[in-house]
């Protein structure tokens, strides 16, 4: 009989659901409010790190390659190979990604399509000065502006 030595590490997969983020661009409508996570529920969750899966739901929405969008949250290639390797975001990235999910959710809301929301994200736009918005959203300030433009849009304010 074999005995395993207690130093011996068994690595036990990590559940990736993509739950979070995926929560944020369904939005609000359309689902129950189980299903939405609080606040409580995302500090907790940015706290600790989002794990790697809500990235690439992300950027399966998005419809970006991952260098594109690891860019675009100021993630360079080699940390993005080590946070693929532990599987987990820290809580800055983590941040970053629930943000752009967050304006994701808000653009299919106000165009109607994921096709519509994703072509919009990534193109110039004249109510933001000529910037992408994406691009605009990589700071907290910028995100606020994509938003308001948004909002200016789902109430038929020309921009």
């Amino acid at each position: 009989m074999k005995v395993s030595s207690p130093t011996t590490k068994v690595k036990t997969p990590v559940k990736r659901s993509g739950k979070v983020v995926q929560s944020c661009i369904r939005g609000p409508s359309g689902q129950s409010s189980a299903t939405t996570p609080t606040a409580a529920v995302l500090i907790k969750a940015l706290k600790t790190g989002f794990a790697i899966e809500e990235l690439e739901v992300l950027r399966a929405s998005l419809n970006l390659p991952m260098e594109r969008l690891a860019r675009l949250l100021g993630i360079s290639k080699a940390t993005l190979h080590r946070r693929k390797a532990a599987g987990r975001l820290d809580p800055a990235e983590s941040d970053r990604v629930l943000r752009f999910a967050r304006l994701m959710g808000h653009a299919i809301e106000v165009l109607e399509t994921q096709q519509n929301a994703r072509s919009w994200l990534t193109s110039p736009q004249q109510g933001l000065g000529g910037a992408v918005p994406l691009e605009y959203a990589r700071t907290e300030v910028g995100a606020r502006e994509v938003e308001a433009l948004l909002g200016r849009i789902a109430y038929g304010v020309y921009s």
